[in-house]
């Protein structure tokens, strides 16, 4: 199906799908035209990208408003370019960077967009933005481990005590439902971010469990390194190129997740259509070595640039977990996600001492070794579906 028919089968003007694949309008036009100059790779890619907008049900946010904490990243980027074309009636963008929300602002120029200065830190500064607010995605985070390892207090200040304020904005303003982003060093954590989004998970299902019918839905997704966003290893991969610098590789057997953009939003799309109270949810994904994503970006940039190992750096795991162990004995196969449920015991702390399981059947954790593992050329495939090359990386901050 050509460009043209997917886009009338939407309902969309060529502005509206040029913003929903990601192009200026006068490219869209010579794409959807076919014209002799366009690149084939770019125009699959556009076509595809209809292809998913016109596959999602966004009619639960008919008329809806939808609040991003931490907005202005690119998570929810992701989120804005995902629905400001379909009938939502508003997406509030919370942050507390001016210069990043008049980029965003003067970038997107469409009224369905509304911008909110506060610090989840400050609870008194977020709580009039949660007014008439129908749904929240909470992205607002400090997410950079070895910032985190050196400020744990800051962390503890964003991660755990402001994801409890936008908890308490969301049950004050009669918000229906409240998705939390996590990751997976949440998992078994060894460093301040993962122990900070870890006591920030607690902390989402202790609430969730105090709440009455007809009060928030709580729930939580944890996913892996997002590819190409802010913080992730794609970036100084290409700027080391750039700078014909050799890429630097901590530990060559060390696996990741690869999760792109439109995985995480899925991911809590999923989460906000069927979570329950304190649910976690957890999409699988593909991984790789880092050699494995460093020698397909080498390839795919034709660069001549060297590798230069530098050993494990302070805080970094050897493969990551998105499922414990633990919480295999109550996590739900759903297919392509896992449903983890709270753990909803009461206060009653006897049946922590004198009540158990007597029979445990553990299965394996599900970690970055044990998931599907990407070669060079899977590596290399899932690199250019994100038009990473030709052209600077996108990545908000």
């Amino acid at each position: 199906m050509k460009l043209r028919e997917i886009r009338k089968k939407c309902k969309l003007t060529q502005k509206e799908a040029s913003e929903v694949v990601g192009m200026p309008l006068r490219t869209y036009v010579m794409y959807e035209n076919e014209e002799a100059n366009v690149d084939q790779l770019k125009l699959e890619r556009a076509i595809e990208k209809l292809q998913e907008h016109a596959s999602h049900d966004t009619g639960i946010l008919k008329d809806k408003v939808l609040l991003i904490t931490g907005g202005t990243g690119s998570f929810g980027h992701a989120v804005v370019d995902r629905f400001l074309t379909t009938d939502i009636k508003q997406i509030r963008i919370l942050s507390r960077d001016e210069k990043k929300q008049d980029d965003m602002r003067k970038s997107y120029n469409n009224d369905k967009l509304k911008f909110y200065i506060g610090d989840v830190r400050d609870y008194n500064s977020i709580k009039d933005a949660f007014k008439g607010v129908d749904y929240v995605f909470s992205a607002a985070a400090l997410k950079q481990v070895p910032s985190c390892e050196f400020f744990p207090i800051e962390a503890v200040k964003t991660n755990v005590i402001g994801s409890d304020n936008v908890i308490t904005a969301c049950v004050e303003n009669h918000v229906k439902k409240a998705i939390f982003l996590s990751t997976d060093k949440a998992a078994y954590p060894i460093n301040a971010m993962g122990i900070s989004k870890a006591l920030m998970e607690k902390n989402v299902i202790a609430r969730s469990r105090q709440l009455l019918a007809g009060d928030t839905i709580l729930c939580l997704t944890r996913y892996g390194n997002v590819m190409a966003s802010r913080g992730s290893v794609i970036p100084l991969f290409l700027q080391q190129i750039n700078s014909a610098k050799p890429i630097t590789i901590t530990n060559p057997e060390m696996t990741r997740f690869m999760m792109t953009l439109e995985d995480a939003v899925n991911l809590v799309l999923y989460a906000f259509e069927t979570g329950k109270q304190g649910d976690l949810f957890v999409q699988k994904a593909p991984a790789a070595t880092i050699e494995t994503l460093a020698r397909a970006i080498i390839d795919l940039t034709n660069s001549k640039t060297g590798v230069e190992y530098i050993g494990t750096r302070h805080g970094e795991k050897l493969y990551e977990t998105l499922v414990t162990q633990e919480e295999m004995l109550r996590a739900e196969d759903l297919g392509n996600f896992f449903r983890i449920y709270a753990d909803n015991r009461d206060l009653n702390y006897d049946k922590y001492f004198s009540e158990g399981i007597k029979h445990i059947d553990m299965n394996e954790s599900y970690t970055s070794h044990n998931t599907d593992r990407l070669d060079n050329e899977g590596m290399k495939k899932l690199l250019k579906k994100l038009q990473l090359f030709g052209g600077p990386v996108k990545q908000h901050d």
